[in-house]
């Protein structure tokens, strides 16, 4: 039986590249906490495709993937979209954390201990 590739699909390479010479303020903030293991020694990795989809953060680890939200998610198309794109990274097997721009600007502690209790034990 083969297995589907659905992590960082080749089409969307140059996407993610440049994503990632274009973090938002609040994506560079976390980013710096969140590179190199410094969280509870989990690697993450930036803009990673998964299917159609590019996200923020993820820890393969722990099967974890960490968004952050700025304005532009702030209409219903958007949350519709969002949930879409949520039960798609579900059905993955990943779980999914959500965080404002402004938390992570603002809260940046509260954020991370957020996202290390979402660590699995062990």
């Amino acid at each position: 039986m083969t297995t589907r590739r659905v992590h960082n699909l080749k089409y969307t390479k140059a996407t993610r590249q440049a994503l990632r010479h274009t973090l938002t303020p609040a994506e560079a903030r976390l980013w710096k906490h969140l590179q190199r293991s410094q969280l509870e020694g989990r690697k993450f990795r930036r803009q990673h495709g998964v299917g159609p989809y590019i996200v923020d953060f993820y820890c393969p680890a722990e099967a974890l993937v960490v968004e952050l939200d700025g304005a532009a998610h702030d209409h219903e198309e958007a949350y519709r979209r969002d949930e879409a794109r949520t039960r798609f990274l579900a059905a993955q097997g990943l779980r999914v954390l959500r965080f404002e721009n402004r938390d992570v600007l603002t809260k940046l502690e509260g954020v991370l201990v957020e996202i290390a209790r979402h660590f699995r034990e062990g």
